[in-house]
């Protein structure tokens, strides 16, 4: 979101962000860089639940800005503000991610946004699969666009002995690293269990992120024996600015689109071992770039990451086909320029010049 309404000022078009936090949430890091490239910041507070105080605030910005396109992410925004922006004749874009797979009221809400992007004129979709998905869900083919997620160097990257201190690793291990929100989907569960399974000395591993499931993931590190290797860190701001530090990056999702903290990872210089999921396939080719593993197999996992920690030689030659491969192809630039094209055909639909 930061990057592609930076991205959007610099092709000279007026952009705002509203952005629906709980009331006393920290917003400044969030805002501070946006704002820095002329993007007006909008921040709405309502608690999690309030569902129509946040329709009317952002029925007041449509009314006040009168944007020419919406482009929404998320279920939730998609549901509650597309439908406004439609009767007002705004153009309205979405971004399909993934999925949570967290169950409960989000899978309700996953499943009645199959109905609503049906509705949308433009549809990002961040990986092929997840054309797949939106074709199988009924949308129209010419409404959807294959936008891969793009990379960006940090501002500010914190290597060598400084990155590790901040990581709270001990000199003279080889530090691996896993970096998400600690929900089913991410697998951190099945990352801690091919840890355990590891077959080489000299590690340890740090967990970057918060979540619902942090309680029960410390349980099963605790469980395992990993107590003296393993440390949550909890949210760390701007975590990919320490990548440089890794000597392994662990990406165990059960499903993805594109994440970008693969492409982080890999820009970053990091060799990386991951689950076949989503859009991964599309960004490490196999063993020329990475290591790539079934979802959910942790014996595979486990063995990609001995194979790794075992051979520094291959840790390098990966490592820099990586970084070559996501510079070459995740670029910041090809990536603005595309969804100016999709808010372009976007509003071809609303208007029917399509």
């Amino acid at each position: 979101m930061q990057g592609l309404s930076a991205g959007q000022i610099a092709l000279k078009h007026r952009v705002a962000v509203a952005a629906v936090v709980e009331p006393g949430s920290d917003t400044a890091a969030f805002f501070d860089t946006i704002r820095a490239a002329g993007v007006e910041c909008i921040q709405i507070e309502v608690p999690g639940r309030g569902y129509l105080r946040e329709v009317r605030a952002v029925r007041r910005i449509l009314d006040s800005w009168r944007p020419d396109v919406l482009h929404t992410h998320g279920y939730r925004s998609d549901l509650l503000h597309g439908g406004a922006a439609r009767r007002r004749k705004i153009a309205t874009v979405t971004t399909l991610h993934g999925s949570s797979r967290m169950g409960g009221a989000s899978h309700v809400f996953e499943w009645l946004q199959e109905w609503a992007l049906r509705r949308f004129d433009a549809v990002v979709a961040v990986s092929r699969p997840l054309v797949a998905s939106l074709l199988g869900r009924g949308v129209d083919p010419s409404r959807i666009h294959e936008v891969p997620n793009a990379w960006t160097p940090p501002q500010e990257v914190v290597a060598g002995a400084k990155g590790r201190k901040m990581l709270q690793a001990p000199e003279g291990r080889l530090l691996v690293g896993w970096v998400g929100r600690l929900i089913p989907v991410k697998g951190c569960d099945i990352f801690l269990r091919a840890l355990a399974r590891v077959e080489v000395e000299g590690w340890v591993a740090r967990i970057v992120g918060d979540g619902p499931e942090r309680d029960s993931l410390e349980g099963l590190s605790r469980s395992l024996g990993l107590d003296d290797r393993v440390e949550f860190l909890g949210a760390v701001p701007d975590a990919a600015r320490f990548f440089k530090g890794l000597d392994v990056f662990v990406l165990s999702s059960r499903s993805e689109g594109t994440p970008m903290v693969l492409l982080e990872a890999m820009g970053a210089g990091v060799p990386v071992v991951a689950t076949s999921v989503g859009g991964v396939p599309d960004v490490i080719e196999g063993p020329r770039n990475g290591w790539l593993v079934p979802p959910e197999d942790v014996n595979a996992l486990a063995s990609a990451l001995t194979q790794s920690l075992d051979d520094p030689g291959a840790r390098k030659a990966r490592a820099e086909e990586a970084e070559t491969r996501v510079q070459d192809r995740y670029g910041f630039d090809p990536w603005i320029r595309a969804h100016d094209r999709v808010y372009r055909s976007a509003l071809d639909v609303r208007f029917g010049r399509a």
